[in-house]
């Protein structure tokens, strides 16, 4: 089956439709479409092949569709409508289809069934090793930028955990007088008894009263005009509370059949203090499981959703048409690349940069098996747990830091009330421990008072609190304590938490980005990475995707990817691109 496809799609010879080859026709020797044609004879399309079937009828050859979307990309078209008028009108697609015309339903079916995720990722690996082998790519290298495009979905379909978690407050309320009256009904008319049911409890939902109290302290700021304080506490909706709902169901039904109350409807029909309980009861679960769905969809890394992507997250763009600072449905698009190429792609519903540094060193050791040098990023990926995860893997780190362009100022070094502009002392005691503490502005000491741990998310910090033990009359009280207010912290004395591990690991990574070669990685990235996505959206025009759902946007990108790295490709075998060598400059902001 699978040299049928390869022997119908690659012939021995002049490729013709008809009577005419293409240099017949005067398609110039070096157009692109060689190039492609070259590298699909070299890739192994097993895979793609064994989700055909042998019996029956032969559909469109997978190689052609798989040829005919990526030459598309080349050329910057990713309408599927005008992919099938290229293939009836241009002679390039005609060549490519051996002059058959599939329809628009053909490409979908190929896209959406056929291409899978592990499939697209292995014809792009099998590309990225045939640029190893020619020298193109070394992969010990990797420089890494993000950035967002639009979701294919309707812009106010917006779902927020904050108001959930407000609305949710006020049916945990609604529901609390429901089981009251439900307690009423049951004791006034002597149902427990008569039925052996008894009294039920409300339950609890864990985090609940946070979220009240941050409700009540924003209905406050609002009186005084302050900004709101956000409300995201993560609450999960055990799987017992809807249960316990529909027990109430239960029992209210197992009464109405032995007391022969019949539910009405209508005008003019009065219904009993049990119906109205139980239709109470219905509303509030339903309304429960459809806040328990919402929460379940966001999981605990996300704070919205839209209604039309569900994996896609209101997101802040740079392309803001109502000029209003509109969030808008999005994915957070991630590429690593080295010598113009993009190796790998990332797909993300995280707004921020943190999360997608790992998942991608991890995807290159699994599909490349080459064991990385170093990354260069921004400073959108300088986390502790990062650079923690790079010292652990024996990666370099040209992260540049947060703090990078403020330490490049003079109101950073007078701001005495830091840590790192306070003098450090180590010395050893009579019993031989090391000691460290702070010698703050006024010549205080600032001793150790306690070490403490927080765990968020699977990863600890460890934090060391230094403090003062008497800042009266310290005349720098106002500069080195945060938000000092005279009348109330007049007796405070000052307190800071340092993690001293993250320091160390920020330390290194500046010392890296601030060497010749963190110099010279940092010109590369900001040309190429950054160059890249400045082509996609301002030349290629690519700022919305066309397709829903975190598989298929991935899919899509891995179709211009491919076609991208091919026009890279031919430009090399051209001569009218070569290997990037940056400048030697001493000094790069």
């Amino acid at each position: 089956m699978n040299n049928y496809y390869y022997n119908d799609y690659f012939e021995i010879g002049q490729q013709k439709i008809a009577n005419f080859n293409l240099y017949q026709i005067g398609l110039p020797e070096d157009d692109a479409v060689y190039t492609l044609k070259k590298v699909l004879e070299e890739l192994n399309f097993d895979q793609l092949t064994a989700r055909y079937s042998n019996k029956g009828r032969k559909g469109y050859n997978p190689i052609m569709m798989y040829a005919l979307i990526v030459y598309a990309n080349m050329r910057g078209v990713r309408s599927v409508d005008k992919i099938v008028e290229l293939c009836e009108r241009d002679i390039c697609f005609m060549w490519l289809a051996k002059g058959e015309r599939p329809k628009r339903d053909a490409f979908y079916n190929f896209m959406n069934d056929k291409a899978t995720t592990y499939i697209m990722e292995n014809l792009h690996y099998q590309f990225v090793k045939i640029l190893e082998k020619e020298g193109l790519i070394f992969l010990k290298s990797l420089f890494i930028d993000g950035t967002k495009f639009e979701a294919n979905a309707n812009r106010y379909t917006f779902v927020w955990r904050g108001s959930i978690n407000y609305h949710l407050s006020n049916l945990l309320f609604s529901i609390e007088k429901i089981y009251e009256r439900y307690n009423k009904l049951l004791t006034s008319n002597g149902y427990d008894d008569k039925y052996s049911l008894h009294e039920e409890e409300m339950f609890v939902i864990e985090g609940i009263d946070k979220v009240r109290e941050i409700i009540r302290k924003n209905k406050e700021r609002k009186l005084s005009k302050k900004k709101k304080i956000s409300n995201n506490k993560v609450i999960k909706i055990s799987n017992i509370c809807p249960v316990k709902l529909l027990d109430l169901q239960t029992n209210l039904t197992k009464i109405a059949k032995e007391e022969d109350i019949i539910f009405v409807e209508g005008r003019g029909q009065k219904k009993t203090e049990l119906q109205r309980i139980y239709e109470k009861v219905e509303e509030y679960g339903e309304r429960l499981m459809k806040y328990k769905e919402s929460f379940e969809i966001m999981g605990d890394n996300r704070n919205s959703y839209s209604k039309t992507d569900v994996e896609a997250t209101f997101m802040r763009m740079k392309e803001d048409h109502m000029l209003n600072g509109q969030l808008k449905p999005a994915y957070n698009v991630q590429i690593a690349v080295e010598n113009y190429f993009i190796i790998h792609t990332y797909v993300s519903s995280d707004r921020t940069d943190y999360n997608t540094l790992i998942p991608i060193i991890e995807k290159h050791h699994e599909m490349t098996g080459v064991k990385l040098e170093d990354i260069t990023a921004d400073s959108g990926y300088c986390s502790e747990k990062n650079l923690l995860y790079l010292k652990n893997n024996d990666i370099e780190s040209y992260i540049k830091l947060q703090e990078h362009e403020k330490k490049k100022t003079r109101k950073y070094y007078q701001q005495i009330g830091k840590h790192y502009n306070m003098k450090r002392v180590e010395k050893t005691d009579a019993n031989g421990d090391n000691q460290v503490y702070y010698i703050c502005h006024a010549n205080r000491e600032l001793k150790l008072i306690r070490v403490e741990t927080r765990r968020e998310k699977g990863f600890s910090r460890t934090y060391k609190v230094y403090g003062c033990e008497d800042c009266s009359g310290c005349k720098h009280k106002s500069e080195c304590l945060y938000n000092y207010d005279e009348d109330k912290d007049l007796e405070k004395n000052k307190v800071m938490k340092i993690n001293e591990n993250w320091e160390e690991l920020k330390k290194h990574s500046e010392k890296n980005i601030l060497s010749e070669k963190g110099i010279k990685n940092r010109q590369i990235r900001s040309i190429q990475t950054e160059g890249h996505f400045g082509d996609i959206k301002e030349n290629d025009g690519i700022r919305r995707f066309n397709h829903r759902s975190k598989k298929k946007v991935y899919k899509e990108m891995m179709f211009y990817v491919m076609g991208r790295n091919l026009n890279k490709y031919h430009r090399f075998l051209q001569g009218t691109l070569k290997r990037f060598e940056p400048k030697n400059t001493e000094k790069v902001a």
